[in-house]
């Protein structure tokens, strides 16, 4: 399932079955958590000297890493799979599927929050009201002025200023169309996960596998094949078009010809879900490690931001270099800070 359907799809089938650019330089690393000072212990004037380890002894294992503390927790969504950052109204819009992800219940909708942790409007957008058609709304992704949203099989758009309904464009022949992005000249692209969630909660293929991309007011297929495997979250970043796979760990760039390049391994888990770019580094979040994970095309990936349930469509604020990150069946959307 710019925003769980592996984007918030595999999300749902995480809980089921048990239940875009910057520069060149690196970005921050994220804060630590913070922690309670610890009171000191009283102990004997003399210690004894420490243990030195035979030859047998095993080493020690390190220590896990303690998932960093969010500076804002928002509460009170109902399935929300994405998160976006408005950089020119500094706000976020999250995608609410609200219901099963693949039911045309027209129930979805789109809640607008303050940077400062409260949630402005719960239902800005709303299906089902003033002329709005909405069922279970994924990626979104922002271009001239007007909020593109995957629903299912159809982009959505909205005026970004009023919510107001801009007209649609349904794509034959799609699945799921899960994550949206927007390239600097204006385009927009759109991936189709290719598969629907059975009633055990497993992923059921369908072969529609794809990534469109819009313009002109039409979509065409850039890619369209099983070797994207289930591709899901979508970037652009300087080196063009971004995109993570659900059903394998792997990232990739996508090319102008549909061409696959920089296929980069993610190994701290897999069933990858959001994706954004900053510079040269990605940030990508994993259902199999609980996580967002951090590396780079042709590098390796380790994990930025752990104990992570459920997280799908993260975004990334701009502004206070902060990653959103949704949790799809928590119903909740917690803010960690980089520095």
């Amino acid at each position: 399932m710019a925003r769980a359907l592996v984007g918030m799809f595999t999300s749902i089938v995480a809980a089921a079955a048990m239940v875009s650019c910057g520069g060149e330089a690196p970005p921050p690393a994220l804060a630590p958590a913070t922690s309670a000072p610890v009171a000191p212990v009283a102990t004997n004037s003399v210690e004894p000297p420490p243990a030195v380890p035979t030859a047998s002894a095993a080493a020690p294992e390190p220590p896990e890493r303690a998932a960093p503390s969010p500076v804002a927790r928002y509460t009170g969504f109902a399935k929300p799979e994405s998160v976006l950052y408005d950089a020119d109204n500094d706000r976020y819009l999250v995608s609410n599927i609200n219901g099963n992800p693949g039911d045309r219940d027209n129930n979805g909708f789109i809640s607008v929050l303050s940077p400062d942790g409260q949630v402005t409007s719960l239902k800005w957008i709303e299906g089902g009201k003033n002329k709005v058609k909405l069922d279970a709304p994924t990626g979104s992704a922002i271009a001239k002025g007007v909020l593109y949203v995957a629903d299912l099989t159809t982009i959505r758009m909205f005026d970004l200023k009023t919510g107001a309904p801009k007209g649609e464009l349904a794509i034959p022949g799609t699945t799921l169309l899960n994550d949206v992005a927007a390239a600097s000249d204006g385009k927009v692209y759109v991936s189709d996960s290719g598969f629907t969630i059975g009633a055990t909660g497993n992923l059921e293929a369908t072969s529609s596998d794809a990534v469109y991309v819009i313009e002109k007011g039409r979509a065409r297929a850039l890619a369209k094949t099983t070797d994207l495997r289930m591709p899901n979250g979508l970037a652009w970043s300087d080196k063009g078009l971004v995109v993570c796979s659900s059903g394998a760990p792997e990232v990739f760039v996508l090319d102008e010809k549909g061409e696959k390049r920089d296929v980069t391994t993610t190994a701290p888990g897999g069933r990858l879900d959001g994706l954004i770019s900053l510079g040269d580094a990605l940030l990508v979040t994993s259902h199999d490690a609980s996580a967002v994970l951090r590396g780079k095309l042709g590098g390796t990936f380790e994990v930025a931001i752990p104990e992570q349930k459920t997280p799908a469509d993260i975004g990334y604020d701009t502004k206070r270099g902060r990653v959103l990150v949704p949790h799809v069946m928590a119903d909740t959307v917690d803010v960690f800070e980089l520095r």
